[in-house]
């Protein structure tokens, strides 16, 4: 009697997500679309906010210069107090850039009550002042199509759009990357279904903050960097003040990549406890939730297939194909098996691992580790 009860809830919670959540699962919210060249380019700066990435610094601010964006396009690279030469890579690329294409600018040291990412790129914004109709926010370790720039700027003319945001192309190569990093994105979908974030009406906002286009006007109305300083999901807290200025978009894109590979599971761990208490507001009640959630969704399924009988056997067989059949999309985005879909119940295991770690770090003040800093303390400075 329990099995099937418990069968019936999970196929109750799969039939939701597959058919009520917003299709997040089609992962058909795609910058393929050409859009339609505005009348006239308007200003643009980018803002690079950087802190030790000498390794791949190279590659994306080469990326950024090679843009054929026909209007004003500026480049401001804001170095977070690295110590591993990455100011001087850039420098040398500045010169051998020209005049004011690109401007290497050594951060303040950090203020109390921020993260460093935001400091550093307030900072940027501060010295792109008034001229650009747009700002670019990249991150360091983002490489770019020449022609990103030029559609994300089409996109957000047609759309009179205050953010436009792309998901980038995450790197996807070693087993770990294999593993976890589909599920990453198709979690985050799950989380802010891109249809529902691009839907003027909706509340949901959501953003993906390695390559994000910002009105500068809708900024400074939304109170600017220093109303989500603390945030530690800075691109989604931005998304939300935005979204009171005007409509935003979010879609997938393999016109940006990321430069950063992940050798292990536990760099990838580390890269999503890093965030993961904070989405559920430090709330222990939510990571209960969240923990008991996970297990219904993603647990049950395979263990009512593999122990149940009768109804709760069948039932927990439908969930776990539906919880593939979810999965298909997204792992074909990223050229991946099919039978990845399988895992799912494995890699859903993993990330609840990563978010009880998560959890365990704030408590031991050392939650939301970035590059050195414990960003999560932040928020009590």
């Amino acid at each position: 009697m329990i099995g099937a009860a418990l069968g019936l809830l999970t196929l109750a919670v799969w039939a939701y997500l597959l058919l009520a959540r917003g299709g997040f699962w089609r992962a058909d919210q795609t910058d393929a679309e050409t859009p339609a060249a505005p009348p006239a380019w308007p200003a643009v700066t980018a803002v690079v906010p950087a802190r030790n990435e000498a390794d791949v610094i190279a590659h994306s601010l080469g990326s950024l210069l090679g843009q054929d964006y026909p209007g004003p396009f500026e480049i401001i690279l804001v170095d977070d107090d690295s110590d591993d030469g990455t100011a001087a890579v850039a420098t040398a690329l500045a010169e051998a850039a020209g005049p004011r294409r690109l401007t290497v600018l050594r951060g303040q040291p950090l203020a109390a009550g921020w993260t460093g990412k935001l400091w550093a790129m307030s900072q940027g914004v501060a010295a792109a002042g008034e001229a650009p109709k747009y700002l670019w926010l990249t991150d360091a370790d983002i490489a770019h199509d020449p022609d990103n720039l030029r559609r994300l700027v089409s996109r957000a003319e047609a759309g009179s759009l205050t953010l436009t945001s792309l998901m980038v192309d995450l790197h996807c190569e070693t087993f770990a990357e294999r593993l976890l990093i589909p599920a990453f994105v198709l979690f985050f979908q799950m989380v802010y279904p891109f249809r529902w974030v691009n839907r003027p009406n909706h509340r949901l906002a959501g953003a993906a903050g390695g390559c994000m286009l910002a009105q500068r006007e809708a900024l400074e109305r939304a109170g600017g960097v220093a109303a989500i300083r603390a945030a530690m999901i800075d691109d989604c807290a931005l998304a939300a003040n935005l979204k009171r200025q005007g409509p935003i978009w979010l879609g997938l894109t393999r016109r940006a990549r990321s430069l950063r590979p992940y050798a292990s599971i536990g760099v990838i761990g580390q890269m999503i406890a890093r965030s993961a208490y904070a989405q559920l507001d430090y709330s222990p009640l939510k990571l209960a939730g969240t923990v008991l959630g996970l297990a219904l969704t993603y647990l049950a399924p395979p263990a009512l297939a593999l122990f149940g009988h009768g109804f709760a056997r069948w039932a927990g067989l439908a969930a776990w194909a539906a919880m593939a059949l979810a999965f298909q999309p997204m792992l074909r985005a990223y050229r991946r098996s099919p039978l990845w879909g399988i895992a799912l119940p494995l890699i859903a295991t993993l990330y609840g691992a990563f978010t009880l770690r998560s959890a365990i770090d704030v408590w031991r003040r050392r939650g939301g580790q970035w590059k050195g800093r414990a960003q999560a303390l932040a928020r009590s400075s």
